[in-house]
C-alpha cells in the first residue's frame, strides 16, 4: 500500500488523490473523452473514494494568453465531463501578469480545482524564443510567473503545481533552482521529467535527479519519464521516494494502464492483458465518448490517431489497419471492429516497451542570442514564445 497524494495551496484545503497517479497533459490526446476513459479504468481498479479523487487527469495544455484574451478556440479546449470531480488544467505562459489573469479566469469562470504550469516543452520553435523548457534558466522570470499564478489561485484555495525538465542540456541544468523557486513561490508540488530539453523524448529518463529533488525540497516531488508499466511506477517511487508519478506516453492506446496503476499502488498483484476483442470494446467506448464530446464526424476523425497505438503488436492485417485508420462513422467503425479476431491474446512483446514519439537527441538546443549569458531576464519581452506550443 502506498499513501495518496495531497496538493495543498498556501491558503489551505486542496486536492486529495489516491492513487498518487497523474495523467500527463498531451496535445491532441488528453481531451475530456480520453480523461474520462482513463479515469473509468482507474475506478475499475478500485481507485478513489468519497474523499479522494481516483488519480489526477490533466487537460491538454493551453496558453495563458489564450485564456486571458478569452480566445474562443482556447475556451473550447476547457471542457470537463460531469464525473470529473477535480477539474485540472495545464497552462503555459511566459508573462507573470498574463498568467495571473488566466489563472483567475480559470478558477472563477470554469471552476478549475488544480492548475499545472508547463516549463518543459522542447520544441525548437518555442525554445528559440526563450520559452518552454529553457525558460527556467531565467530564474527571475520563473519566480515571477509562479508567484503570480499561486497568488491568483490561492484566492480560490486552488493548488498550483509545475512541471519541468532537468535543464537545457547536461551542462546547463536547472532543476535544483527550479525546485527551490517552486517551493518558495508556494507551489503545491513539482513534477520532474528525467530528461533534458536536448534529449527531447529520446534515450532513457534519468531518475536519480528526481530522488535528489525529493531530498532537497519539502513540497511533494512527482516523477515523470519511462513509466511503461505499473511496475515501473512502483519502482520509481521506491527508488526515488517521489510522492507520485506522472504518466504520459505509456498510456497511449492503453487506458487500462490506470487500472493496473490503481491495483499496483493498492498492493494488488494484477496486470491487465486484454484480448483483441477487449481492446476493440475499449476502442468502441473511446469512440462513444469522443462522439459525445464533439459529434460523430469530428469524434471519429479524432479517434483515428489512436488506432495504431491500440492495435500495436496485434496480428491485424494491413488492409484492416487502413480501414480502422480511416473510419468516419460509428457504422464504419463497428464493421471494421467486427473483422477482428476477438480471442487473439495480448502481444506480450509489447509489455515494457516505449510508446509514442521518441526520436534522437538534438544536436543542440536552439536558444535566443545570448540566452546563456545570464540567469536573469529582467523586463525583456518574450511573449512570442507563447505561440503554437506543445507540452513536454
Amino acid at each position: 500500500m502506498y499513501p495518496g497524494l495531497v496538493l495543498s495551496p498556501p491558503a489551505g484545503g486542496g486536492v486529495r488523490i489516491d492513487p498518487p497517479v497523474v495523467l500527463a497533459p498531451m496535445a491532441g490526446i488528453t481531451n475530456a473523452a480520453y480523461r474520462q476513459l482513463c479515469r473509468e479504468q482507474a475506478q475499475d481498479g478500485g481507485a478513489g473514494s468519497a474523499t479522494t479523487a481516483p488519480g489526477l487527469y490533466v487537460s491538454e495544455m493551453i496558453t495563458s494568453r489564450g485564456v486571458a484574451e478569452r480566445i474562443p478556440k482556447t475556451f473550447d479546449m476547457i471542457t470537463f465531463d460531469a464525473g470529473e470531480r477535480v477539474r485540472s488544467v495545464q497552462l503555459y505562459g511566459v508573462d507573470a501578469d498574463v498568467m495571473g489573469t488566466a489563472v483567475d479566469i480559470l478558477c472563477a469562470d470554469f471552476g478549475v480545482n488544480h492548475v499545472d504550469l508547463n516549463f518543459g516543452c522542447p520544441v525548437p520553435k518555442v525554445t528559440r524564443r526563450g520559452g518552454g523548457g529553457v525558460l527556467p534558466w531565467k530564474r527571475d522570470r520563473l519566480a515571477a510567473v509562479l508567484t503570480a499564478a499561486v497568488r491568483a489561485a490561492d484566492r480560490y484555495a486552488v493548488p498550483v503545481t509545475m512541471k519541468t525538465r532537468l535543464g537545457i542540456d547536461d551542462d546547463h541544468l536547472t532543476y535544483r533552482d527550479a525546485g527551490r523557486i517552486a517551493e518558495d513561490s508556494g507551489c503545491a508540488a513539482i513534477t520532474l521529467h528525467g530528461r533534458t530539453v536536448r534529449q527531447a523524448y529520446s534515450g532513457e529518463a534519468d531518475w536519480a535527479p528526481i530522488a535528489e529533488l525529493v531530498e532537497l525540497l519539502s513540497i511533494p516531488v512527482l516523477g515523470n519519464g519511462d513509466i511503461w508499466e505499473a511496475s515501473d511506477a512502483v519502482r520509481m517511487v521506491e527508488q526515488t521516494g517521489c510522492a507520485g508519478v506522472v504518466v504520459g506516453r505509456g498510456c497511449l492506446g492503453r487506458p487500462w494502464l490506470f487500472r493496473d496503476l490503481a491495483d499496483a499502488f493498492a498492493g494488488r498483484d494484477r496486470r491487465t492483458l486484454p484480448t483483441l476483442g477487449e481492446v476493440a470494446a475499449m476502442v468502441r467506448r473511446h469512440a462513444e465518448l469522443l462522439v459525445g464530446l464533439s459529434g460523430e464526424r469530428h469524434g471519429l476523425t479524432d479517434l483515428r490517431k489512436h488506432m495504431a497505438w491500440y492495435f500495436k503488436g496485434f496480428g491485424v492485417g494491413g488492409e484492416l489497419r487502413r480501414r480502422l485508420a480511416m473510419v468516419a462513422s460509428l457504422v464504419e467503425l463497428d464493421d471494421a471492429l467486427a473483422q477482428l479476431d476477438p480471442m487473439q491474446a495480448f502481444p506480450a512483446t509489447e509489455l515494457g516497451q516505449p510508446r509514442g514519439r521518441q526520436g534522437t537527441p538534438r544536436e543542440r538546443v536552439v536558444l535566443p542570442y545570448g540566452w546563456l549569458d545570464s540567469t536573469s531576464l529582467g523586463d525583456s519581452d518574450i511573449s512570442d514564445a507563447e505561440c503554437d506550443v506543445s507540452g513536454g
